[in-house]
Parts: structure tokens; C-alpha cells; sequence
């Protein structure tokens, strides 16, 4: 663990205020109580420069258009190489290079969903990305991502006083890169970043000798040690974990020229964290290579060539790691998914490649997962021209929803807020999943005691929505030092749902939080103030 990797991934500032970290407190214990637990874990795979769907899942049905010398027969797969799904998905097929993501679909064990996307697209590199990783839409922009939103959800005072003996290890972590958007909330990174399990430094030395300066200097100061001293805990949870873990699976690529090799080195990492009982809940890593505008596949067979090995690389390494995962015990805790930020085009270039496009196929995949194929084949109209490209069946978030949903248990009322707005979930998880474990799912999963603010982000005011089930019901305002600075509702009220008022005009912009507390049973959420 690169200790400085930590200091680089935990903000300075929220909204424009310094967050100051506290230790364990009443209020704190609270905030953390009501959260639900899970030992769930997602693997989310990017797949970096667009990758060509129409090459990695072919719609065998729409061979006779494809193969057209206008349309993509520079490019196209042999027929009868084409990995073909059995059943009532016979008419579609997976690249002959991805034998062991195709030997997982047979198992039942991985969902292809079909033409993912979002209503209009951007064909730049950075924008897309944002896109989908903040899920937002094209005209939108955020500084949240949707996991990060997620993570703030389930940890709403984070980082103050983290870790804790409730979570005591990382909320998620990035392996093998910077902290990515999508792991982030309101500029708040919710992840640590790492490239090994190395914790090869002590930072619990000179500099957290004599307090701080009571001045504004010596509060700055204050909060630098005080990351230091998450980073510390962080930095040796993961060493921790590491050190009791171990991988069992023997089919991780080993060779260094293989394209598979750092995907499969990450994910190794990454079995062998949750097999030493670390508790983050994501993980995000990714793989390069695929912005083929020119030679995608070798002229002389069209099976083999960058593309191929790309395909090749990511099927085996996860292939690899679900493997591990299986001999591991540890299947039915693991799910994984994978995206890029577009598809290709329809035509192929007169380079042998193609061109940024849009809707795209998304694998999620796991002993959890209900496996087949999600949506019909594209159509591939014989006349299509340079621009045409893939429509959209399945909106991206609805992948988002359902995960959320159907995996991590998150209620539709909540769900709505971290996505931003309803989306439909699709089959890819079985609901049955969601199996209350705490009285914090069971009240959510209820329709229980709900408080949400709407608007949200808001600029003076807005309105805090909740359900109470009657008798003494409090609603309470939080600031993001975890000081309750209104008190909105404190009395006895008949069970319903009710709006209150909540003016914050006076108060500085950044994050917040609204408190629910009715007998027993409690619920905190986050809003945003912006100028």
C-alpha cells in the first residue's frame, strides 16, 4: 500500500467547508447504528476507449446485413467461429476468444443485456465517461458518481470518524488507478486507491506530536493529521486482510505480454482481500486498449487481432477470478459487472476498425446473477450509413437500479434519490436476494419510516419528505461535522406521511443531513446546499 495513494484520495474541503474528523460520539454511534450491514460485493470492470459490441456479442440473426462489404465485412467474424448461445438464445453469439466468460454463461452464471445506453449520447472520450459514471444524463453535470451516492447512503457521515468498529476497513477501493468520478460524492472520494497490498510505512510518527494551534492554521492542521490517521488505519486494514487471504485459483494469465495479465493481477488482488474478511463493499478496476479506430482485427482472420486479444484478456481474467471466487466458498457474496463508455459504430472504417458510437452490450456476471440474455438482437438495417448507430433498448441506470436493488437491497424511495430519478430494473438479480437483515432493511424494505429532502441539491430551501408510524417522531438537521444544528420536528404525530419546511438560507453551502428518529427506529440521509 502506497501510503501517499491514501493521502491523495481523502479531500481537504466539502462544498467549500473544511470537514473536521471527530472521534467516536453519541451522535456518531447513532448514525452508524442505523445503518444496515451486508457482506456483499460488487466488481465493477471498465473497459477503457469504447469497445466494439457488435464484435464481442454478435447477433448471429443479422449476419446476412453484416456481412454486406458496406456494412462490416472487413471486420467480421467467421460464422461458424462464433460461440453460439444454446436455447431460445441460439441467435446470438460470443467472440471465440471469450471461451470462459462463455463457459460462465452456460453455467447460468452471467446476463448480457443488450444495447445499453442513454437517450443522446456523446462521442467524446471524457464526456461519456462522466455520464456514466455519475449517472447522469448528457445535458446534466455532477460531481457525484452513482456509487459514490450509494456509499453515502449506507455512510452518511463519511469520512468523520471513520474507520469504526462498524466499518472498519475501506468503503470501496480503486485498484490500480486514481480514484475514479463514479466512487465519489459531492468531491468527496469514498474509496482509497491501491496498486498492491504493500503497507510499507508508518505514519503515526512526529507528526501528530503537541495539539494544534487554536487558530484557523491549527485547525487546517488538525484535519491533515487526522487523515493521516485514517490513512494509517486504512493502509493496515488492508495490509491485514491481505495477509489473511490467499488465492486457490490457478488460472490467473501469468505472462506479462498476455493483455489479460493486469486485469487478472487486480482481480487477484481483489479475491484475496474478501477472502481475508475485508468488508468494502466495491470495487472498481479497469482494463485498456479498446478506442480501435484501425487495424481491429488481423486481415488475414478476423478471430485473432487487438480486439481478440482484448476479449481474450478480459475472459480470461474473469474467468480466472470467478474461478478463485468459487474455490474460495465465496460465490454467493460476489457479483461483478463490466461497461464502457460507448459502443462502436455500425460500418466499419476503411482502416479495419470503427468508430465511437453508441448502445452497447453489458455483461453482469456471478452465482447470484439470473443468467441468459437481457433484450433482442440489434437490427442492422442494410442501408445504414457511417453514422448510424446501435439504438438504445435498456437505459444504463436501469443496470444501476437493479444492482442497487435487487443486490445491495436499497428501498425504490431511496433508490430514486442516489439514482437521481426512477428507472426500471431489469431481470439480472433475483429479488429473493434481498432478505432483510437489520432493522434498518427491514424498515426500508417496508416502506418504513422514509425521510428524504426534495429538492435536492437546493439552493436556500427545500422540503424534507417522511413517513413516520406514529407516536414521537423527531427530524432533526445534521451538518457535516455531525452537529445538529435544527431541530424541525420534535412531538407526537398520528402515523402518515408528512412535509416540513427546511430553510438553510443562513447556512454555508455543502453537504447535509436529515435525521428521522421515530421510537426505535431511525434513518439519516444526505442533501446538498449550493450557492
Amino acid at each position: 500500500m502506497k501510503r501517499r495513494s491514501f493521502i491523495q484520495s481523502v479531500p481537504v474541503a466539502v462544498g467549500g467547508m473544511t470537514v473536521t474528523a471527530h472521534g467516536a460520539s453519541p451522535l456518531l454511534a447513532a448514525l452508524t447504528n442505523a445503518l444496515g450491514d451486508t457482506d456483499r460485493v460488487l466488481v465493477i470492470i471498465q473497459l477503457n476507449g469504447g469497445n466494439d459490441g457488435l464484435n464481442m456479442v454478435i447477433p448471429l440473426d443479422q449476419y446476412a446485413s453484416l456481412s454486406q462489404a458496406t456494412i462490416r465485412q472487413n471486420i467480421l467474424l467467421p460464422e461458424d467461429k462464433v460461440l453460439k448461445f444454446g436455447g431460445t438464445n441460439n441467435a446470438t453469439g460470443l467472440h471465440p476468444s471469450m471461451n470462459r466468460l462463455y463457459d460462465l454463461y452456460n453455467e447460468g452464471k452471467m446476463a448480457v443485456i443488450q444495447s445499453v445506453g442513454y437517450p443522446k449520447f456523446s462521442y467524446s472520450h471524457f464526456r461519456a465517461t462522466d455520464i456514466w459514471m455519475t449517472g447522469s444524463d448528457a445535458t446534466e453535470y455532477i460531481n457525484s458518481g452513482w456509487a459514490g451516492r450509494y456509499l453515502a447512503y449506507e455512510y452518511p457521515n463519511y469520512p468523520v470518524g471513520f474507520p469504526n468498529t462498524v466499518m472498519p476497513d475501506p468503503l470501496s477501493i480503486r485498484v490500480g488507478g486514481n480514484i475514479v468520478l463514479g466512487l465519489q460524492n459531492q468531491g468527496v472520494p469514498m474509496a482509497i486507491s491501491i496498486s498492491n497490498t504493500n503497507d510499507p510505512l508508518n505514519l503515526t510518527g512526529s507528526l501528530f506530536q503537541d495539539p494544534a494551534s487554536a487558530n484557523y492554521m491549527g485547525k487546517e492542521l488538525a484535519y491533515v493529521r487526522e487523515v493521516q490517521r485514517q490513512t494509517d488505519k486504512f493502509g493496515d486494514s488492508v495490509k491485514n486482510s491481505a495477509d489473511k487471504g490467499t488465492n486457490l485459483s490457478t488460472m490467473y494469465p501469468k505472462a506479462t505480454t498476455d493483455l489479460g495479465y493486469t486485469l487478472g493481477q487486480q482481480l487477484s488482488i481483489v479475491a484475496k482481500l474478501i477472502s481475508g474478511g475485508i468488508k468494502t463493499r466495491i470495487f472498481w478496476l479497469s482494463t485498456g486498449g479498446y478506442d480501435t479506430h484501425a487495424g481491429q482485427v488481423a486481415s488475414a482472420d478476423h478471430t485473432t487481432g487487438t480486439h481478440a486479444n482484448l476479449l481474450k484478456g478480459l475472459s480470461d481474467a474473469v474467468g480466472a477470478f470467478m474461478n478463485d471466487i468459487k474455490l474460495l466458498g465465496l460465490e454467493d457474496r460476489v457479483i461483478g459487472m463490466t461497461f464502457s463508455e460507448f459502443g462502436r459504430r455500425i460500418i466499419s472504417n476503411a482502416s479495419g476498425g470503427t468508430d465511437h458510437g453508441a448502445a452497447q452490450p453489458m455483461f453482469v456476471f456471478g452465482k447470484k446473477v439470473v443468467g441468459g440474455v437481457v433484450g433482442a438482437n440489434p437490427i442492422i438495417d442494410p442501408k445504414s450509413t457511417v453514422g448510424s448507430n446501435l439504438p438504445m433498448q435498456y437505459d444504463f441506470r436501469s443496470v444501476y437500479a437493479s444492482i442497487l436493488s435487487d443486490w445491495f437491497c436499497v428501498p425504490d424511495p431511496d433508490l430514486q434519490q442516489i439514482l437521481l430519478r426512477n428507472y426500471q430494473k431489469l431481470p439480472i438479480l433475483d429479488p429473493g436476494n434481498c432478505i432483510p437483515t437489520s432493522v434498518h432493511d427491514q424498515n426500508n424494505r417496508l416502506g418504513e419510516n422514509l425521510v428524504y429532502a426534495y429538492p435536492n441539491p437546493f439552493v436556500q430551501s427545500t422540503k424534507i419528505k417522511f413517513e413516520t408510524k406514529g407516536g414521537h417522531t423527531q427530524i432533526q438537521i445534521i451538518n457535516n461535522e455531525g452537529s445538529v444544528i435544527k431541530t424541525l420536528l420534535d412531538q407526537d404525530m398520528q402515523s402518515g406521511k408528512y412535509t416540513l419546511d427546511c430553510d438553510l438560507e443562513d447556512a454555508a453551502a455543502g453537504i447535509y443531513y436529515v435525521r428521522l428518529q421515530n421510537g426505535v427506529l431511525q434513518q439519516v440521509k444526505s442533501m446538498m446546499k449550493v450557492r
